[in-house]
């Protein structure tokens, strides 16, 4: 086996079992071989032929789903680390004892993950009405009816002292102090979620926004700011789409198959990064009957892969970005993030136009630094001399830029960077 450890960077061991640790360090990313830290890049498919995990890794990806020694093995042979779900709403069983040692040193191990969306599945997901019969009518927790009160509460009473026992228990057997991730559905219920917020490490949430004719990928923006509010500072992993919503089955309802562009998917997954996620996974490729989206994928993970020294950098203070226009009587507008980073005498500057119309002057300023430097628009033509600490551009709608100060943070497999396509292969 392919020996290597990995670890969160900047967790302060507590002495006190049960918490959370107490902060994170200046990177809050992953740590290999006590030398590089990465920014998480993961898939929930965990395939079980080595090459396609091969080829994973060769696009980028770090980070899989593990449920077993087997599954650490296979991440490990090729380079990749595992997140292991655990059933912490079971408690301190004998089960969850039996993996947790099985597994606690295991050299691929980087992280535990608690039950998925397990707030909004007691609270407002659409199986209580649809499938268990618990809710009466559709929607009752949104009208916070006397049922959905009562069940959510008796749920809670039970899921999150377990949870707690649970999480207890973990921290007492890995002295290596894996974290334990949280994930929820965007709209998970706040109050619910911080009962168990103080015992966890990292929290986030999945957002799958593209239909066919419903492509709200502006909501990547208000999804990460909710959930850097809900966690009170813990760092943010946010979960993206990678599948189209016809492929999961009749459930849904959802009959046309939409898989979002390339550029859909890159805008994506630059705006929760721009607004602060510490960590990008993707769901749903384990469906995909579309071979070209998924290198639509790899194209970007292989792009992310590239900048991994920048992602996890802390963004430069005293940006800022304003737009130089007449906006239209009425018009609301998002605007454009701006996040600038550095790695050495290295930059990156992130612009990401959230609004869906034209931006034709996009200026940055607090860029004094840079003066007399040249940025290169990778994966572009455009290039920008820094002059009096600003720049300006032109953005097209939900366009990202990356500049850089080199063009070797291009990926140099640009395959599959024209997806555009809505049909399966």
């Amino acid at each position: 086996m392919h020996r290597f450890s990995w670890r969160i960077i900047g967790i302060l061991v507590l002495g006190s079992i049960g918490l959370s640790p107490a902060a994170w360090g200046k990177h809050d990313g992953l740590i290999h071989n006590g030398e590089q830290v990465l920014f998480p890049i993961g898939f929930y498919e965990h395939p079980k032929e080595v090459e396609s995990l091969r080829r994973m890794a060769e696009a980028g990806v770090n980070l899989v789903h593990c449920n077993s020694q087997e599954d650490l093995d296979r991440a490990a042979s090729v380079g990749l680390m595992g997140v292991v779900p655990l059933p912490l709403q079971n408690g301190a069983t004998d089960q969850l004892r039996k993996t947790v040692s099985e597994l606690r040193r295991h050299p691929a191990l980087a992280a535990w993950e608690g039950p998925d969306e397990i707030v909004w599945n007691f609270t407002a997901a659409s199986m209580l009405h649809r499938t268990k019969g618990i809710h009466r009518e559709s929607g009752e927790w949104w009208r916070q009816t006397e049922n959905a009160m009562q069940y959510s509460q008796e749920q809670a009473d039970q899921i999150i002292p377990a949870m707690r026992e649970a999480v207890d228990m973990i921290r007492k057997l890995d002295q290596d102090n894996h974290p334990v991730w949280m994930n929820e559905a965007l709209q998970s219920d706040v109050f619910y979620v911080r009962k168990y917020l103080d015992f966890v490490d990292i929290v986030g949430c999945d957002i799958y926004p593209v239909k066919k004719e419903d492509r709200r990928i502006h909501r990547m923006a208000s999804a990460t700011d909710r959930w850097i509010q809900v966690g009170r500072g813990k760092p943010v992993w946010m979960v993206l789409q990678t599948f189209a919503w016809s492929e999961l089955g009749e459930y849904y309802g959802v009959n046309e198959t939409a898989y979002p562009t390339f550029q859909e998917s890159r805008f994506m997954a630059y705006d929760v990064i721009a607004h602060g996620a510490k960590g990008v996974l993707y769901w749903g490729s384990a469906y995909l009957k579309s071979e070209k989206f998924r290198e639509s994928i790899y194209a970007l993970t292989r792009e992310l892969a590239q900048l991994q020294p920048f992602l996890t950098a802390e963004p430069e203070k005293n940006v800022v970005v304003r737009l130089i226009e007449i906006p239209e009587e009425g018009e609301i507008t998002r605007g454009v993030k701006v996040q600038v980073r550095r790695c050495g005498g290295d930059w990156l500057i992130i612009l990401v136009n959230e609004d869906d119309q034209f931006h034709m002057g996009v200026e940055v300023g607090g860029l004094g630094e840079l003066n007399g430097r040249q940025m290169e628009l990778l994966y572009g033509e455009e290039q920008m001399l820094i002059q009096h600490g600003e720049m300006v551009t032109r953005m097209r709608p939900y366009e990202v830029k990356a500049f850089a100060t080199g063009r070797e943070w291009e990926a140099q497999n640009l395959q599959g960077r024209g997806f555009i396509s809505d049909s399966s292969d």
